[in-house]
């Protein structure tokens, strides 16, 4: 399983989230805590987005290992934004190759994954069949996660929106799972399929904990809110400030040991961040 950040509000130097918490995304990358295998070594990818050059993020994706790349330590300290995804790959499904590092980005959106799709072998084909001929070119690589996002894009795009609100969101990923999980019956596939995930489009951010399987536990899923994240003398903490400092961050493992900075995030639940940093739960796939 991999390991994932996403940060939305005010605008921040990315190094202070990947490198300075005691158990930051780079440490995660050699020594996770909350994962049985500590190593996530297979690449990197970040996703961050700069107002006044458009509407889509910029990305950088790496299969070398985080914690050795000179190009990421050299130019995090010189990014800043208000809007960032990063993940540490574990590879599962898919070779190591800069095609299967996450996030993936189509358009406006960003999207990355920890976890993996039950027995994907069994589901490629039939998924693929479902897909529209635009997002099944578009895909690169070899990832169940990227073939999930594309699936999500043909439901979002169904609806023939320009502008996509959380719910629209929302409902295009239960749709996503909804055809995976029916696939899979088709299938016979009996493992179940781990979905935790962050999708963005530069103003809101979705998040989900989820497992097919209700009686396993997903992957863990935290977030934090309300407050300022900042590093200040080697500590990392949310301080309380004024609303214009407000930020949200949702990891896959707390970044600090302050427990009260970290809420976790139920099983088969979304947590919605709106544009103006409203923060929200709500159960994923109640119908499933």
């Amino acid at each position: 399983m991999c390991r994932f950040i996403a940060y939305k509000g005010a605008p921040l130097v990315m190094h202070e989230l990947l490198y300075e918490p005691d158990n930051s995304l780079i440490h995660q990358s050699y020594h996770a805590q909350e994962r049985s295998e500590p190593l996530n070594g297979d690449g990197f990818g970040i996703g961050w987005y700069v107002p006044g050059f458009g509407s889509e993020p910029a990305v950088f994706v790496s299969t070398s290992p985080a914690w050795n790349n000179r190009n990421l330590r050299y130019n995090a300290s010189k990014i800043r934004s208000g809007c960032m995804l990063a993940h540490v790959r574990a590879a599962s499904t898919g070779d190591v190759s800069e095609a299967n590092c996450h996030p993936f980005h189509y358009r406006d959106f960003l999207m990355m994954h920890n976890g993996q799709i039950g027995e994907f072998k069994k589901l490629k084909r039939p998924l693929r069949r479902e897909l529209s001929d635009e997002r099944y070119h578009w895909i690169q690589g070899s990832t169940d996660s990227e073939h999930f996002f594309a699936l999500f894009l043909d439901f979002l795009h169904e609806t023939g929106k320009e502008d996509f609100h959380a719910p629209d969101i929302i409902a295009a990923i239960e749709q996503a799972i909804a055809t995976v999980i029916e696939i899979g019956r088709q299938e016979n596939v009996t493992e179940p399929h781990h979905l935790n995930l962050a999708v963005t489009n530069g103003h809101c951010v979705m998040a989900l904990r989820y497992c097919s399987d209700t009686t396993i536990q997903p992957p863990t899923l935290y977030h934090s809110i309300g407050s300022r994240f900042s590093c200040e003398g080697g500590v990392c903490r949310m301080h309380i400030t004024e609303p214009s400092e407000h930020a949200v961050l949702i990891v896959s493992e707390k970044l600090t040991a302050i427990e009260d900075d970290w809420h976790v995030v139920p099983p088969n639940h979304f947590v919605i961040v709106r544009d103006d940093l409203h923060v929200s739960l709500q159960e994923c796939c109640p119908k499933i």
